[in-house]
């Protein structure tokens, strides 16, 4: 929200149980808004304990949560959006990488739960708007219109993860992190000085439901197994894989091709093909990019203007 909106507000804080969204919690209540957590079970597997695990979301995650909201002395409720997550975020995310794209999945989950599923139903439900840890920023226009800015710390920016937020969106989105010149460790130590418990937990890495990490296992559990070719531009042969949704466009290591180029260089994936299965490499220079082609577009602020050439083309100024 914006800070011409000093009124009194009804906040759903979005507590993941890490220290982020504890202090992005903790700060809103202290701003004098009237502050509700809920921790958001999305995992389908109710016993997944964060022990050995790299993501978040597991139930020690939501012990966590709630700690934290006893501590900031706000009411928690935890919500089950886990069939919801997995419609619109997991399967998404395999589908993706069966279709040769390389997904993230942390922005689809901002767009279809946290800015979706979770703000539908706290605006239902009478809340003003959604309080996350994310560290971005919200700059409300002399038009009206809404902006999404980067977060003053450039190190911390998670305004990348948000770009598919529309106006309505960000016009309901709290982000008290985002415009604090703050490090990672003063955000720890403020936890600490609240008395929250998650003032020392390690940050939550990689993918939130692939624990382990292993990316391609889980893709290979629910895609199988399907050999195929790794090309070179001109389309020889110079290996195989079990599984072109296991590589990335831009990817380097892990071809195993087996012989260097004649040029000596490395090689890195420059296109995947799932219709025949194959994997493209090359040289670096090949990865150059001189155009861009969008799909689902989504405008932050004032929409810009469509102008038709007379070549057929679009213009957008």
């Amino acid at each position: 929200m914006t800070d011409d909106a000093p009124r009194r507000l009804r906040v759903l804080a979005a507590m993941s149980g890490g220290v982020d969204s504890a202090v992005a919690a903790a700060r809103a209540a202290e701003a004098g808004h009237d502050v509700t957590g809920v921790h958001l079970a999305l995992s389908e597997n109710p016993k997944s304990f964060r022990t050995g695990a790299r993501g978040c979301c597991t139930i020690e995650d939501s012990h966590d949560a709630r700690r934290a909201a006893d501590v900031i002395g706000i009411p928690f409720y935890v919500w089950d959006l886990a069939e919801r997550f997995r419609e619109d975020v997991v399967d998404d995310f395999i589908a993706e990488y069966e279709a040769g794209r390389t997904p993230n999945p942390c922005l689809r989950c901002n767009e279809k739960i946290k800015f979706a599923a979770l703000l539908d139903k706290a605006l239902a439900l009478g809340f003003d708007a959604v309080c996350t840890g994310h560290y971005a920023t919200v700059v409300l226009r002399e038009d009206g219109t809404r902006e999404l800015h980067r977060a003053s710390d450039m190190a911390k920016d998670q305004s990348y993860v948000l770009g598919v937020l529309d106006d309505r969106q960000l016009a309901h989105a709290m982000f008290p992190l985002g415009d604090t010149l703050t490090t990672k460790a003063e955000i720890r130590e403020e936890a600490a000085r609240r008395g929250l418990f998650v003032a020392k937990k390690p940050d939550s890495h990689d993918i939130c439901f692939i624990a382990d990490g292993d990316t391609q296992g889980f893709l290979a559990k629910r895609l199988g197994t399907a050999h195929g070719d790794i090309v070179d531009e001109s389309g020889n042969r110079l290996g195989t894989h079990e599984g072109a949704y296991g590589f990335t466009i831009g990817q380097r290591k892990g071809l195993r091709i087996g012989h260097p180029a004649p040029d000596g260089k490395p090689r890195y994936v420059l296109d995947i093909s799932p219709v025949d299965n194959t994997v493209t490499v090359g040289p670096v220079e090949a990865l150059d990019v001189t155009a861009l082609t969008a799909i689902r577009p989504r405008w932050c602020g004032r929409p810009p203007t469509v102008t038709v050439l007379s070549t057929g083309e679009m213009s957008r100024t």
